[in-house]
This record gives structure tokens, C-alpha cells and sequence, in this order.
């Protein structure tokens, strides 16, 4: 048996190695084997083979040789059914050293970040994740991530698209809402890659995002937008923590970001939250997303049914709390609102809102309400219904809460109830009204059991607590029904009613704020922001075709009616504009092409292309990549894909500012116009 078939026998032991097709797990093994992993040493041992090929006996004690074992995992003769037989070492090792022992730095990327980031053309197209290590310089990791140029800018508005036209920097009301008075001042649709696009925005937009949201993909192998959503758990979380420390950056120092997730991945988003964002956690709302009925049901005895989401909001620190609750109306009577009051008015009952509403009351309030209440006479709310006779329940319930002005229910109070006692004289009515000696005004029954310790005096009206605070369980946004259609596109899965946004940035934003999104999807973050007057940038790095958020923002524009139009602080009409932009690509172009491709043919045609025209990493030897290109074919085209992925350099997926007049790169004088506008480069 040869040697590299030995060695695959033993790792398949261990059935962490081993994938659900039964083929070994080699990235798995060579991360085990950099960092030293007692479980794989042991397997070596056990076998007298490969305890001899990889072990060195020093004085009596055996070392283990790890550049030796990770040398031949990469060799060309090592598994038929492993790409990196026919790759070169792309940064793997210089001078023979880990760039971790070198004190440099390892970026994971997860294949469909890189594969499959703006290519995927079918919703719900599942693949197996494929993943793979890139190691890069601290000085390639700067290139990386620095700014890119900015390409195919448009303004779009009611009358269509127009060639862009400049950004606006609207000094009034960069003053307004305390930003430089320079800052860009347009709603902005990025298409690219969203890690470097946040980084593009750190120009521009650093300490100046009032909100930040995101539904990102969940993990959870079903997801409806273009992302491959089935991440190995700790490429999710390299995948989140990237971005994450980006997107901090830009966050105001009174700023929020609230991240949508279900609980496949909230435990563990959480603690990476926490170590991100400096343990400025604020709340983890649960959203109720879904009923209990259906074919979820039909599993019911196994597992509760999954109804809720997440959103995990963290603060930054000069957060001073919400500027608004929306609070909503229950849907079922609350049966204590059991008395109902005759000979009251809704207008005299706002006279009585007016005077609780007052920071501090005194003996005059009291009077005043008293006297609003003299002719309030209280009967069962029983008797009321019987006496009404209404044909069906939906009519009862109707009148109720339309009523509820003059519907209260009695509370136990020993404080008010002494307080009451204490008064020379109570007022010969059914309901009167007393205050506090902090000047709180309240209003109670006066034919209370005065012998109990704690009466049931106070008196509340229905109408002060039909209305809700929904802390954090929201179970009253609708997500059924009519949401599919909400702005004209639809996303059977993912899609998020533009309820939850209303709330959001209701009360953590003004008119003006500026709104993120870099998971944008269909557009919902977008949509309900240019419908709210607050400036927005969305970042994407898929075209979901007539369900794009370009096309929801048109709708928008044109005067969409669905979603949070009608609200009465909305009342929607249409009008507005956005800029639409995209990072330039460059090698990105070749690895779209790679993606889209049926056949081995093809591949090899795009790689003939990509050895004049892309620019490959520095230590690719492209006579010795021709040397093997049998063997490559005898590939999956999985792999042949994820092979010639690997070869281009991810630095220039994108191109870089500072080749902006590069002649390699010919960016085009509208390029640079738009580029240079965007960073502010005079020259």
C-alpha cells in the first residue's frame, strides 16, 4: 500500500476528518497538524508507517515534523480527489516558516465569499460548502482591504436613470445632524463585495452611521438569498467577524447595530458580539416570524416548531436610549377591563391625559379632574355588553376597543389607598382624583374596601393599556400574507416585513440619520429608510434579477403603496433618488466566469485567459500548472473551480485606489470622476 493511501486510511478513523461523502477532510487535518493537535499526533503514532515517515527520534523522544507532513498533504501525488495535488504552495510558507510563526497573519475565506459572492443565479441552489486557506503578509492584507475604484455610477429617480451627475454634500444638513459638512449626502446602492465595500466606506463615512442592520445568511443550509448559508460554523463566524469589526467603524458614538439571526447561530454570534462590540450589549429581541400551523406542524412531537428570530442590538457608548417605542395594540380584550364608565367623553377623557401628563401636579389638577369626573357614574362592563345585544364577537370586540376611552379596571394599592385615607374629604362621586406627595396624579374608586391591607382602588383606564410596549418579544408584526409582495419583489425566504425596520429606525433614528445595510438583499433596510426620510447605503453582492433592491427602490420612488406606506406618520407618496455605484472588478471578473461555467472546456479556456490577463499570485508557476493539466481535469468541477480560484491574487479582485491611474488597469475617465469626487482627491 502506498503511503499516502496508509495515511487516509488512518485519518478516516477519526470520523471528525471525515466528510458526510466519505472523503477526507483536508483542510480539517492541516489546520489540526499547524496547531499541534493531539488527536492527530496520535493517529500517526499508531501506525508504524507513518510514525517513521513523520516523526524524529531527538535523544530517545520522538518530535513530530509538521513542515514534512504538511509538505506532503500539499504534494501533487497526495489523494486523487484533492485539488492541492496540482497547486503550487499559494503563501502557505516563506522561507520554510508558518506565516503564524513569521508573527503574520492568516485570513480564512470561505469559498462562497470568494467563489460564488456575486454569481449565484438561482435562489435556494444548494451546494456542499467548499472552504480554503489563504495566508497573506500584513502588507498584502493592507492592499487588500484598502479602498477601491468606483464604477458604472448612475442617478436614479421618478423620470429614470441618469450618467451621475456628483455627489451631494448638503452642508445644512451635515450641520443639522452634527457630521462634517463635507460627508456625502445621497443615498447610496454599492454592488461588490461587502467586506471591501466597508472598507471603502471608512473613507467616507468612519463614526458617522447612526444604524446599522443586518440580516445576514443564517447558517442553516435553506436560506432564500444567493449566499451558500451552510458555513462550517467557524467560517460563519470568521465570515460575521470580519465584517463586524469593519462596520464598527463606522458606527456613530451614539450608534446602534442590530443584527437579524435565528437560533442556529445566536449563542455563538453573541459571544462574538460581545468580544466585538466590548460588551455594549443592549438586548436580544425575539421576533415572532412565523405562525403555528402548517407543515412545521407535522413535526411537532420531535421539536417545537421554530416561530421566533433574533436581533441582537449592541450600543455604542455614548448611546442614550431610544428616542421612541412604537407600541402596538392587543389583539385580544383583556378581560380585568371589567367597569364601564357612563357619562364621560372622549374629549373630557383627553382633559384627564393632559393633566397626567404633566411633569409635576398639585391640588389644582386634582380639582380640575374631579371635576371632570363628577358626573362619571361606573356600572359592569356585563351589563353594558348585554345590554348592547351584539350579533358576533368581531362586532363586540370593535366597540370595545373603540370605547375603551371609558372602560378601566381597578388595581390593589396600600400607598394610595393611605393616601386616600389621609384626606379630610373624599368628593361624593363614583371616580375622583388624588396626588402624591411627589406630585403624581392618580385616580381611584371611591367606594374601595377600606378594611383590606391592599384595596383594589387605582383606578386604569383601558385605553392607557390596550396600547403596548413590546419589549423585547415582538409578536405583533404580521409576517405572513401580503409581506411576499411588500415593494414589488419577491423572496419567499429571508424577505423581512418592512415592519421591523419602521421599528427600528423609529426609535434609533431622526430624519436624516444615516441608515446601514450591507446584507441588503431585496431592499427592505432601503425601502423603509428612503420611505422614512433617512439617508441610506446598502451593500450587495448578488443581482437577485426583477427581485433586486434596485428594482424595489424604483417602486419606491414611483410611489410603492404596500409595507409602511399608509402609516399615518408615513403616508408614503414617491419621490427621492439614489446613486447607484459598483466597485470596479478586476480578477473578480475571472472568478464570476469560473463560477458560471458548465464544463471542464470552459475552465480551460478561462484559464488560458487568466495567464495573460489576471493577475495570478506572486508564486504561481504557470509552465508547471500546464505541466498537470490531465490530472486537473480528472477533477470534480467543484474542484477545478476552487483550483483556479485559488491561483488569483484576492487582492485584485477588485481595483485598488491607488491604481487608479494605473495604465494595467484602465480605468476610464469617468472612473476616475467618479472615484475622485467620492474620496475627495483634488488633484
Amino acid at each position: 500500500m502506498k503511503l499516502y493511501e496508509t495515511l487516509e486510511q488512518q485519518l478516516k478513523k477519526e470520523p471528525n476528518f471525515v466528510t458526510d461523502n466519505g472523503e477526507l477532510k483536508k483542510w480539517v487535518v492541516l489546520n489540526k497538524a499547524q496547531n499541534f493537535d493531539e488527536e492527530l499526533i496520535g493517529l500517526l503514532l499508531d501506525n508504524a508507517d507513518l510514525k517513521e515517515k513523520f516523526f524524529v527520534n531527538v535523544k530517545g523522544t520522538l518530535v513530530f515534523n509538521q513542515n514534512l507532513f504538511v509538505q506532503f498533504l500539499e504534494q501533487k501525488n497526495y489523494l486523487n480527489d484533492s485539488y492541492t495535488q496540482f497547486k503550487n504552495k499559494v503563501g502557505l510558507t516563506i522561507d520554510g516558516k508558518y506565516l503564524k510563526q513569521r508573527n503574520e497573519v492568516a485570513l480564512v475565506w470561505p469559498f462562497k465569499d470568494c467563489i460564488l459572492e456575486g454569481g449565484q443565479s438561482r435562489e435556494e441552489e444548494k451546494r456542499e460548502e467548499i472552504f480554503f486557506n489563504e495566508i497573506l503578509a500584513q502588507d498584502e492584507i493592507t492592499q487588500l482591504l484598502e479602498p477601491k475604484v468606483l464604477t458604472n455610477a448612475k442617478r436614479i429617480d421618478k423620470d429614470g436613470e441618469h450618467a451621475f451627475d456628483g455627489f451631494k454634500r448638503d452642508a445644512e444638513l451635515n450641520k443639522k445632524r452634527g457630521l462634517p459638512e463635507d460627508t456625502i449626502t445621497d443615498n447610496l446602492i454599492i454592488k461588490g463585495n461587502n467586506l471591501l465595500a466597508l472598507h471603502t466606506l471608512k473613507e467616507e463615512f468612519a463614526g458617522q452611521v447612526k444604524l446599522i442592520y443586518i440580516d445576514p445568511p443564517y447558517n442553516t443550509g435553506n436560506d432564500s438569498f444567493g449566499y451558500n448559508d451552510s458555513f462550517n460554523r467557524s467560517t460563519w463566524l470568521t465570515f460575521m467577524r470580519n465584517r463586524l469589526h469593519t462596520a464598527k467603524t463606522l458606527l456613530s458614538k451614539d450608534g446602534i447595530i442590530c443584527v437579524q439571526c435565528d437560533d442556529n447561530e445566536n449563542a455563538y454570534l453573541k459571544i462574538l458580539m460581545d468580544e466585538v462590540f466590548e460588551n455594549r450589549f443592549l438586548n436580544n429581541v425575539a421576533v415572532k416570524m412565523s405562525e403555528a400551523s402548517g407543515v412545521k406542524m407535522n413535526h411537532a412531537k420531535g421539536r417545537f416548531p421554530k416561530l421566533k428570530e433574533f436581533i441582537l442590538m449592541y450600543k455604542m457608548p455614548n448611546f442614550k436610549g431610544f428616542i421612541t417605542v412604537d407600541k402596538y395594540e392587543q389583539k385580544e380584550w383583556d378581560p380585568e377591563n371589567n367597569i364601564f364608565i357612563e357619562n364621560l367623553t372622549e374629549e373630557q377623557r383627553s382633559e384627564l391625559i393632559e393633566l397626567e401628563a404633566k411633569e409635576i401636579n398639585d391640588q389644582t389638577d386634582v380639582n380640575n379632574a374631579n371635576e371632570i369626573l363628577k358626573k362619571a357614574k361606573k356600572i359592569s362592563l356585563a351589563t353594558k355588553l348585554k345590554e348592547l345585544d351584539f350579533e358576533n364577537e368581531d362586532e363586540k370586540n370593535e366597540w370595545l376597543f373603540k370605547n375603551s376611552y371609558r372602560i378601566i379596571k381597578t388595581a390593589g394599592s396600600s400607598s394610595l389607598a393611605t393616601l386616600v385615607k389621609s384626606l379630610d374629604k373624599v368628593p361624593k362621586q363614583d371616580i375622583a382624583a388624588a396626588v402624591s406627595k411627589k406630585g403624581v396624579l392618580f385616580f381611584y374608586i371611591t367606594d374601595f374596601n377600606r378594611e383590606t391591607k391592599q384595596p383594589r382602588l387605582q383606578v386604569i383606564f383601558a385605553d392607557s393599556n390596550i396600547f403596548k410596549n413590546p419589549c423585547d418579544f415582538w409578536q405583533d408584526i404580521k409576517t405572513t400574507g401580503a409581506i411576499a409582495e411588500e415593494g414589488g419583489v419577491k423572496l419567499s425566504n429571508g424577505k423581512k416585513p418592512e415592519k421591523i425596520l419602521y421599528r427600528l429606525i423609529k426609535m434609533i433614528t431622526n430624519e436624516g440619520d444615516v441608515v446601514l445595510d450591507y446584507h441588503l438583499g431585496s431592499g427592505t433596510t432601503a425601502a423603509v429608510a428612503h420611505k422614512m426620510k433617512r439617508q441610506y447605503i446598502g451593500i450587495e453582492q448578488l443581482d437577485y434579477g426583477e427581485n433586486d433592491s434596485v428594482i424595489r427602490l424604483k417602486n419606491v420612488i414611483n410611489g410603492d403603496d404596500t409595507g409602511i406606506s399608509p402609516y399615518e406618520d408615513v403616508n408614503w407618496k414617491g419621490g427621492g433618488n439614489f446613486v447607484y455605484l459598483e466597485l470596479k472588478k478586476y480578477n473578480q471578473t475571472f472568478i464570476e466566469k469560473i463560477e458560471e461555467a458548465k464544463a471542464t472546456e470552459v475552465l480551460l479556456q478561462i484559464w488560458e485567459q487568466m495567464k495573460t490577463k489576471s493577475f495570478l499570485n506572486y508564486n504561481v508557476d504557470i509552465k508547471k500548472q500546464d505541466e498537470h493539466l490531465e490530472e486537473f481535469k480528472a477533477l470534480t468541477l467543484a474542484k477545478q473551480k476552487q483550483h483556479l480560484c485559488e491561483l488569483l491574487d484576492k487582492n485584485q479582485l477588485y481595483v485598488n485606489l491607488s491604481s487608479l491611474n494605473d495604465a494595467d488597469f484602465a480605468c476610464t475617465e469617468e472612473e476616475k470622476k467618479v472615484t475622485k469626487d467620492f474620496y475627495q482627491i483634488k488633484k
